[in-house]
């Protein structure tokens, strides 16, 4: 959940950013899990949880983890990253990717995004793939540091599809697995089909603020059965005795618990419904910041439907009167929760030392950028009071 209590004397946020919306059947499927004592990393919610999503997504195989993180982790794990390779992560993104990438001793190289929506750019991929790299007998090189290039992984941020087609079809000439970060993304299409469903394996997040949550929790999702078996083993402290606790691999205790997947059924019963309210509220936005100059919502690209889980928007300072931080500002004191996006990648003093490939659009977008509060449980009235807030920002910001 992504509320900033404010310090000193602002008021606390009374509209924030984005929080779960509960009310389905929660209450009953939590209370068969208690009534019956099956609260642990093992009952029927957990199956439940991971059948449904697998057909909601169109796959054969999904397995339950505590967190998207976590199934990023097991992700490239299965789809063959060890120590000392590189994976192709957006530069604008969320830390997650960059760090699963680490857990592995294995390599970031941040590439470029597109300038309209934010997405991993096919063209940067393309050009690092074809001037950053070398062709071997043993695979694929990079130039500049001699590590080995082994998968590519797009993020779908901000509730829109990346452009997945170009990107499967350089992994394919490459040699490259394409492990899909889907974890802001769930109900979003791709050219008509759910995000999740074309990549090797993809990965999906529930924490607080996603569209559905557990609270906390994520999902593999794979076509492979060989990948999904590996994936279970490992996420189970790849147990081989359970009677006799023989362990044949290094495992990690990753496994979603059941109350949580309770949740998670509950959540996923609802989740039309939740991407077309966020689409809803995105559309009003859209029409009442067209009287907002240097107000520019991100688009969505004609061949996606986003399910716009943070609504964000471009902020011209010179024509708005005010830059993204001010305005951020601005709305704090008035109780209106906003966030701009990630620290771009390179810049991360956590990933110091790891490669990039002629960063620009990452760096202006993460400047300029907002997104407005967009809670599936946002109120009418209270999307008035931010756009409201929005125009009394620009008149102030346009009078200096």
């Amino acid at each position: 959940m992504l509320i900033d209590r404010s310090p000193g004397d602002l008021p606390e946020i009374a509209i924030p950013l984005s929080v779960p919306e509960v009310g389905g059947r929660e209450w009953e499927y939590v209370k068969a899990c208690l009534d019956t004592g099956w609260i642990s990393s093992v009952g029927a919610f957990v199956d439940r949880f991971e059948a449904a999503m697998a057909q909601a997504v169109g796959v054969s195989h999904a397995v339950a983890t505590v967190n998207g993180t976590a199934a990023l982790h097991i992700a490239l794990m299965v789809a063959g990253v060890e120590a000392g390779d590189e994976v192709l992560v957006p530069d604008l993104t969320f830390i997650a990717p960059a760090n699963a990438v680490r857990y592995l001793g294995a390599w970031p190289v941040f590439i470029d995004v597109d300038p309209l929506h934010g997405q991993m750019d096919p063209a940067q991929v393309a050009d690092f793939l074809e001037r950053g790299c070398e062709r071997t007998p043993d695979g694929l090189r990079n130039r500049s540091t001699g590590r080995w290039v082994r998968a590519l992984l797009p993020v779908d941020v901000l509730g829109h599809p990346a452009d997945l087609e170009p990107l499967m079809a350089l992994a394919e000439a490459h040699g490259l697995a394409l492990v899909e970060d889907a974890t802001e993304s769930l109900g979003a299409e791709y050219r008509g089909q759910p995000v999740g469903s074309r990549a090797d394996i993809a990965c999906i997040s529930f924490n607080g603020n996603k569209i559905i949550s557990t609270g906390g929790g994520g999902m593999l999702l794979t076509r492979r059965e060989d990948w999904a078996a590996r994936a279970r083993y490992l996420t189970t402290q790849a147990k081989d005795d359970a009677i006799e606790f023989i362990h044949g691999a290094v495992g990690y205790n990753y496994r979603l618990g059941n109350v949580a997947a309770a949740i998670g059924v509950a959540q996923l019963e609802r989740l039309p419904e939740f991407v077309t309210r966020k689409r809803a509220i995105a559309d009003r936005y859209r029409i009442a910041l067209q009287g907002c100059p240097g107000l520019e919502p991100l688009p969505e690209a004609t061949w996606a439907r986003s399910t716009s889980w943070l609504f964000t928007m471009k902020v011209d300072a010179e024509a708005f009167g005010m830059d993204s931080r001010g305005l951020l500002d601005f709305l704090r004191k008035r109780a209106i929760q906003t966030r701009p996006l990630w620290q771009p990648m390179h810049l991360s003093p956590a990933h110091q030392g790891c490669a990039s490939w002629h960063i620009e659009v990452a760096t202006h977008l993460n400047r300029v950028c907002l997104s407005l509060p967009c809670s599936v449980g946002l109120k009418e009235s209270d999307q008035t009071r931010v756009i409201q807030a929005l125009h009394e920002a620009h008149r102030i910001g346009t009078l200096k």
